[in-house]
């Protein structure tokens, strides 16, 4: 049976991402700080951590597959702060940082034409201060991946979401007049879901997608043309 590791597996897009997944016939594992919330996704397994904490990842290796065969990037997300180098710091290790070590820690276990695919965000192409920056740092950095990858067979890719709904990303800050702005932006004029990010990290992760890799494929319904 194939495998796959999630990281922020517990919510949002991370979740739909595992249960679609799961769907497929891969044994999942879900990575997150939270345990209670880990424990509450069904069919997987899970291994709470802070993924950006390097002693924190090695010590949770032993509670992940010993081969994978699909690694996904999810964690991640806006950090908040006043100051503006804890702000920009905290981005970038929110982001980056936590793909990295994961991936790092990850790589000798990757199977033969694995998959590895990172979440990034439209915000890395259209700005987004501290934050779109992390995500184009994750551009960036998959494109050197998807080379020293690409010999053992193994794909990496970055699927770049705009407006998701049903997901903790925005928390209280999300007014109706800003949602109906976001949707405005379309050309089909609707937000996107959790399920829609997941179908597409489902079709990377799976063996037709084998000769798609240092891509950034986008799910923001028009928002922003990737050309």
């Amino acid at each position: 049976m194939r495998t796959a590791v999630v990281t922020g597996g517990g919510t949002g897009i991370g979740r739909a991402i595992a249960l679609a997944l799961v769907d497929q016939g891969l044994a999942v594992t879900i990575t997150g700080r939270r345990a209670s919330v880990l424990a509450e996704v069904p069919g997987v397994r899970y291994a709470a951590f802070d993924a950006t904490d390097p002693a924190a990842v090695a010590a949770a290796l032993p509670d992940l597959p010993s081969e994978v065969d699909v690694l996904v990037n999810n964690a991640g997300g806006v950090i908040s702060h006043d100051d503006t180098k804890t702000r920009w710091l905290a981005n970038y290790e929110s982001n980056v940082v936590s793909a990295v070590l994961v991936t790092e820690a990850l790589t000798p276990r990757l199977a033969a034409n694995g998959r590895v695919i990172t979440l990034g965000s439209i915000a890395g192409r259209r700005g987004g201060g501290s934050y779109g920056a992390a995500k184009a740092a994750v551009e960036a950095w998959t494109a050197d991946l998807a080379g020293e990858l690409g010999p053992r067979g193994i794909t990496a890719n970055v699927v770049s979401p705009g407006l998701v709904v049903d997901t903790e990303f925005f928390g209280d800050s999300m007014t109706e007049q800003r949602l109906a702005t976001l949707v405005g932006q379309t050309k089909n004029g609707r937000a996107g879901t959790p399920a829609d990010v997941a179908a597409l990290v489902a079709f990377l992760a799976s063996e037709q997608a084998g000769h798609i890799t240092g891509q950034v494929l986008a799910v923001n319904g028009g928002a922003h043309l990737g050309r």
